[in-house]
């Protein structure tokens, strides 16, 4: 609400609606209300700042101390200690909203700090790489937190556009330095390894150092070249290729183990005509369940890939998932969309 073009505070306007209904109440009615006036506080505690709650609170002490005027009790003991417990009730939601606003504050920190671990572990997306259009989604499970153990990362390399897109196994800071961990090994190892299969092995050799024994890293890896696609299952979801609008999951053969475990993925050859588009995901966007426990039909909607810009149609799917979901996630979700465009983009 604005008055004269100035917002009013949403906890002082409450406080203020609350006292003055039980100021009326108290004058219309011989109920003693002096102690209930301290509601006012308590309600403004929740929705503005300590300061104002304190404000708040000394209203409330001073319609208490005027009300024993047309309750006929002022200076009574009866009085006094209604007046009393209207104070102390104050100081108590004051100390309240002191407690919310340092929380936030806390909050807000922890958001500042996530949000650059995030942009450290996962950089930007180019829009282009040669001839490969991409377009990338990253999607917390938490309103809270920005990060997680989902991770995506492209390289123009001399054997062509390589990708990776995975899921560590757990959650947390932990998840989120296996995270860095593969996205730097990867980029040390894209441009040196002669094919997706080496650069997979290369990255579970690193985990392996690094990992205990049940911790793992699904993944996998492509390499786009001029009319072929080129990809290595480490226990990953397979893509979905949709050309035209016919959309079908990839055959990847038989997914090895996942990284960090010993990885020793297959490399499978697949036609990448132009125009055609193709989805990485992660766990977050095939697991999310409706209210009736039913997985996100994917099959369903992937031919939809195809419309729109790549913008375009990663927000769609990320709005049909959480339409399906009712808004809610079970897991993180790390999307990675490719076009094949066939003449270069600068």
């Amino acid at each position: 609400m604005t008055i004269g073009g100035r917002r009013l505070d949403p906890g002082v306007t409450a406080g203020i609606v609350v006292l003055a209904v039980l100021v009326v109440l108290s004058i219309l009615t011989p109920a003693q209300l002096i102690g209930v006036f301290a509601a006012a506080p308590i309600v403004a505690s929740v929705l503005t700042t300590a300061r104002r709650t304190a404000a708040m609170a000394v209203l409330a002490v001073l319609c208490g101390l005027v009300a024993g005027l047309w309750l006929g009790n002022l200076g009574s003991f009866d009085w006094f200690i209604r007046v009393g417990l209207c104070a102390l009730l104050g100081i108590v939601a004051v100390q309240g909203a002191a407690l919310r606003e340092r929380s936030e504050s806390s909050l807000k920190r922890m958001t500042v700090i996530a949000e650059t671990a995030q942009q450290a572990v996962l950089r930007a997306m180019p829009t282009a790489i040669g001839s490969i259009g991409l377009a990338a989604r990253y999607v917390s499970a938490s309103k809270e937190a920005l990060v997680g153990g989902d991770l995506y990362e492209v390289a123009a390399t001399p054997y062509g556009v390589r990708v990776i897109v995975g899921d560590v196994r757990g959650k947390g800071l932990e998840a989120v330095q296996t995270a860095a961990a593969v996205l730097g090994a990867f980029r040390a190892a894209a441009f040196t390894e002669p094919d997706p299969v080496a650069l997979a092995r290369t990255i579970d050799e690193t985990l392996g150092r690094m990992l205990g024994d049940e911790e793992f890293v699904t993944a996998i890896v492509g390499e786009f070249r001029e009319g072929r696609v080129a990809l290595a299952n480490c226990g990953h979801h397979p893509p979905v290729l949709v050309v035209g609008h016919r959309a079908a999951m990839v055959d990847t053969g038989e997914p090895t183990v996942p990284l960090g475990l010993g990885s020793d993925p297959v490399l499978t050859e697949h036609r990448w005509p132009v125009g055609a588009r193709m989805l990485f995901y992660t766990d977050g966007l095939v697991e999310a369940r409706d209210a009736r426990g039913e997985f996100f039909p994917l099959d369903d909607v992937a031919a939809e890939l195809g419309d729109g810009t790549l913008e375009e149609a990663l927000d769609r799917l990320v709005a049909q998932m959480l339409d399906h979901g009712r808004q809610r996630m079970g897991d993180d979700l790390a999307l990675v969309l490719a076009e094949g465009r066939g003449v270069a983009s600068d």
